[in-house]
Parts: structure tokens; C-alpha cells; sequence
């Protein structure tokens, strides 16, 4: 077993059409304004982003995210990761109900930062639980602003 490699899944519902989340998502710049684990995102070009994020665990993860795929039509967004993790993740939108969406969060990534490398076997469990969390608080960020717009 790699202990570097995780694979990550989270379903969302939201309050909103699918247009409307998936107009909020493909924009990663901005996801400081709803989700408080991003700390910092800038777009580089309109490809590109740089981020920082932080959960509860005591470090924080730098990474660039390339867009791979945008597909309105498909509501799908996937991208590539490079920095403190590696790898992908990508968003699947589709109706939930008539006026919501549900939101298949996935990522598989390894991770890179020395510190995460050095604690991977019995950090691992705190690793999971820290994505877990900050999946939990996107989430219910997402939502309120997507009840406010």
C-alpha cells in the first residue's frame, strides 16, 4: 500500500439549479468567499489557479490547479493538482429534484508536502479526518451562498 495516495468522495446536496452551482465552481478564485478552509486562491491565467488551504489539522497545503476539463453541457469540472498534493479532482453536477443539485466531489492525489510524507502511516486517520471535515464545511458554505445569490 502507498500511504502518500488517498482517493477522496463527497456527495453534496444543494439548494440551487445546476447552472447556478456549476457557475460558482468553475471559478476557484473565488471559493475564499464561501469556504473557509481556502485561505488564499488567485487565478494565474484563465486555466490556472494557486491556492492555500488549511482545515483543522496544524499545516497547510499549497497547490496549482489546471483546469483539464470544463463541460458546462456535461456539468463536470476536473482538475489537475500540482504541489504540496498531486493528482486530480473533479466535480459532477447533476438535478437533484426540480430545484437542486447533487455534487459528486472526487480526488485522488499523493501527497508531496515532506511533512505529510513523514507522518503518512499514523497520520494517516487525521489526513482523512481533515478532508472530511473541511468536505463538511465547504459544503454548508456553499449553500448559504448559494442562498444568498
Amino acid at each position: 500500500m502507498d500511504w502518500n495516495h488517498y482517493r477522496f468522495r463527497s456527495l453534496w446536496t444543494l439548494p440551487a439549479p445546476p447552472g447556478v452551482v456549476y457557475a460558482v465552481l468553475e471559478h476557484p478564485e473565488h471559493y475564499p468567499r464561501w469556504w473557509p478552509q481556502v485561505r488564499d486562491a488567485h487565478r494565474v491565467d484563465d486555466r490556472t489557479v494557486t491556492a492555500r488551504v488549511r482545515s483543522l489539522a496544524p499545516y497547510a497545503l499549497s497547490v496549482t490547479l489546471a483546469a483539464r476539463r470544463r463541460d458546462p453541457a456535461a456539468r463536470v469540472l476536473e482538475t489537475a493538482l500540482v504541489g504540496d498534493v498531486e493528482g486530480w479532482a473533479r466535480w459532477t453536477l447533476a438535478p437533484d429534484d426540480a430545484r437542486g443539485t447533487r455534487v459528486l466531489y472526487e480526488q485522488e492525489v499523493r501527497a508531496r508536502k515532506p511533512l505529510l510524507r513523514r507522518l503518512a502511516v499514523p497520520g494517516r486517520p487525521l489526513f482523512r479526518a481533515n478532508h472530511a471535515l473541511m468536505m463538511r464545511a465547504g459544503r454548508r458554505g456553499l449553500a448559504g451562498h448559494l442562498r444568498a445569490v
